[in-house]
């Protein structure tokens, strides 16, 4: 098959256990020596080797996971894989979006191929994986990221829904992220609610103005770009923008509360 050049030759922790292993099924044998200057070129510049090797693992679990969510009520929606192939090709070009949409599919035909009990415990000892090496920052962009995929065609059938709050727990996540980042559209918006706004932060509308700041100044620290920067600009400008809606559900209610 060739090497999936987006991915590069520096893997991280991608190189060993689970996730090591469905690398090593579906794009061979990858190893340093293949990183060159294009390469880098395609992936933004990098020259820090372990950065890019995290980078490429951070992007790799999120297929992997990715196709556990999108299959988990037995359908493969198109505007699901649109997401996750036009993600690919803004960030990486027109070949990586053909290369993950392959994996995807074989990621999906493997799942079909395997003991359902079996496969979800893969995924478990994938997610053990990312969680021993992303922080608490890049674990919840990749939850962000799995969360906009699940919505992507504007309905969250309820095993995807569920699929999301298995996967954030493996990942030593809470289903108060999985809660804040599902009301963060309408927690955002002008026209919203604010009880979205209140679920965006994690709190209670009969919480204290002081427990209301305390969630935000813990939600905002926890999304703080540079905390996922050595992860590549696209993925630092998406948490970017998710710290400026929680800004605005912030700023709805304080307004309500005439803070």
């Amino acid at each position: 098959m060739g090497i999936f050049k987006w991915i590069g030759g520096a893997l991280g922790f991608m190189t060993g256990g689970p996730l090591g292993a469905f690398a090593g099924y579906f794009i061979g044998n990858i190893i340093d020596s293949f990183i060159d200057d294009e390469q880098q070129e395609d992936s933004g510049g990098y020259t820090n080797t372990r950065d890019q090797g995290q980078r490429n693992s951070f992007m790799f679990s999120m297929l992997v996971l990715a196709s556990y969510i999108i299959k988990s009520d037995g359908k493969v929606m198109h505007s699901e894989m649109e997401y996750v192939r036009a993600f690919l090709r803004n960030n990486f070009g027109d070949g990586a979006a053909q290369q993950g949409n392959e994996i995807l599919m074989r990621l999906f035909e493997e799942q079909n191929n395997t003991n359902p009990y079996m496969y979800r415990n893969k995924i478990r000892q994938v997610c053990a994986q990312v969680a021993a090496n992303l922080n608490y920052s890049e674990r919840l962009q990749l939850l962000a990221f799995l969360v906009e995929i699940a919505k992507a065609d504007g309905n969250l059938p309820t095993q995807e829904l569920n699929a999301l709050y298995e996967v954030a727990q493996y990942m030593g996540l809470q289903a108060s992220d999985v809660e804040s980042m599902l009301h963060l559209d309408n927690g955002s918006d002008s026209g919203g609610s604010l009880e979205d706004a209140y679920k965006v932060l994690g709190v209670s509308p009969d919480a204290s103005d002081e427990e209301v700041k305390k969630a935000y100044r813990k939600l905002a620290l926890a999304h703080h770009p540079d905390r996922v920067a050595k992860l590549g600009e696209d993925v630092r400008r998406a948490a970017e923008k998710k710290l400026q809606e929680i800004n605005l559900a912030k700023e709805k209610i304080y307004k309500a509360r005439g803070l």
